[in-house]
């Protein structure tokens, strides 16, 4: 467990399907949700999967977009770069109090990315897959191999004053990679992007969209 899950018990998430859905409802869903949220409202995880888009995080430079074809690019208010989002990736989407994890003045923001990527990490483990962080690169990376370093997760939070949290992460399961050459990945030019089946795992979406939600069950109840 890492230390953000040691110092007091707390409600589980719910794990809410959310099934196909444009990035748009559910970007405009998040927002919503975080808006009417109370002291009293349930920590929620929303598993979806995305028709093809690009996001550009607030800090992104549009450049990154390098040939978007007929994809949509949506300006979002996460943290982070440009990614790709598609059929066949895991997004998994943290509508989360952080003063639920560490009830004090600071909310370890930090220490909730990196709850997050173990699960990620943790996740990849259970498919014998080894995964790595980056210093200064959020997300999750191939470890070792013929694709070391090839980027497979991507994570852009948003974190509000109040300590509420929506956006989250994505993992490549089987995709069509090739939107990925198309930009910048994360601002990285000539990033490798990899997913699970390339790498010789190939399993179903949905199992492992329930394998990564229950790894971050882990690390926050």
């Amino acid at each position: 467990m890492s230390s953000i899950s040691q110092h007091i018990s707390r409600p589980v998430p719910h794990i809410i399907q959310r099934g196909i859905e444009s990035y748009d409802v559910s970007f405009n869903a998040m927002r919503a949700f975080t808006d009417a949220r109370t002291a009293d409202s349930a920590d929620q995880l929303w598993i979806v999967e995305h028709p093809p888009v690009f996001t550009l995080g607030l800090g992104a430079d549009p450049s990154h977009v390098l040939a978007p074809h007929a994809i949509p690019v949506v300006q979002t208010d996460r943290g982070g770069e440009v990614t790709y989002h598609g059929p066949g990736q895991v997004v998994i989407y943290l509508l989360m109090d952080l003063r639920r994890q560490r009830p004090s003045a600071r909310l370890f923001v930090r220490e909730f990315v990196q709850s997050i990527e173990q699960a990620v990490i943790d996740t990849l483990a259970a498919y014998n897959l080894a995964g790595e962080r980056k210093p200064g690169a959020p997300g999750i990376y191939v470890a070792g191999g013929h694709w070391q370093g090839a980027k497979i997760a991507a994570l852009g939070l948003k974190v509000r004053a109040s300590g509420c949290t929506y956006h989250g992460v994505s993992l490549n399961v089987a995709m069509d990679l090739s939107p990925f050459s198309w930009i910048n990945p994360c601002g990285y030019e000539g990033l490798p992007t990899i997913d699970m089946k390339t790498l010789g795992v190939d399993v179903a979406l949905s199992e492992v969209q329930l394998a990564l939600a229950h790894k971050l069950i882990d690390r926050f109840s």
